[in-house]
């Protein structure tokens, strides 16, 4: 999982309600298991810009929801996109976005990882899930828990040691 990397600073999602946030199912790092969720506040569209502290590699994605009828269907994944708004996702499709995906009723109510275009996500610094619709044509969108599968981005910040090492 790459909750632990969440930036929780930069986390926010347009049209959250503001009792049910996504901060409630992300602050713990970790898989939500508690009976907090994020809901959405006027429609059923949320976007999620989700921000990690290290580049990461994505490799799936989970996202689960009980409640079927309000559960995300019709998701737009970008990358990267620090000041993405609705108007920048609504019409768009491949590649301006990074993928689009059809999420089914059983893979959400499971909670399955969904696989993702891997070459697309190899530098990721932040994920945006913009969520268009959800099973039921409902008025509000819900989602218990959010995970993200893959691999920090292994980089060397500092070679000033190496250099040391070599001299000895």
């Amino acid at each position: 999982s790459l909750l632990q990397f969440l930036d929780l600073q930069q986390l926010n999602c347009l049209n959250e309600a503001v009792e049910h946030n996504l901060k409630s199912i992300v602050s713990s790092k970790s898989l939500n298991t508690s009976s907090s969720y994020l809901e959405s506040d006027a429609d059923e569209q949320l976007l999620l810009n989700i921000a990690f502290n290290q580049s990461v590699r994505v490799k799936s994605l989970v996202i689960k929801s009980t409640d079927i009828a309000h559960a995300p269907k019709k998701i737009k994944l970008a990358i990267n996109r620090p000041n993405l708004g609705f108007d920048d996702v609504a019409e768009a499709e491949e590649p301006a976005v990074a993928q689009v995906l059809e999420l089914d009723q059983e893979t959400v109510t499971k909670g399955s990882p969904v696989s993702l275009r891997f070459v697309r996500f190899q530098s990721v610094n932040s994920l945006h899930i913009f969520v268009v619709s959800n099973h039921g044509d409902e008025d509000e969108t819900k989602i218990d828990a959010i995970d993200i599968i893959g691999v920090p981005v292994e980089t060397t910040k500092d070679l000033s040691g190496l250099r040391q090492q070599q001299e000895n």
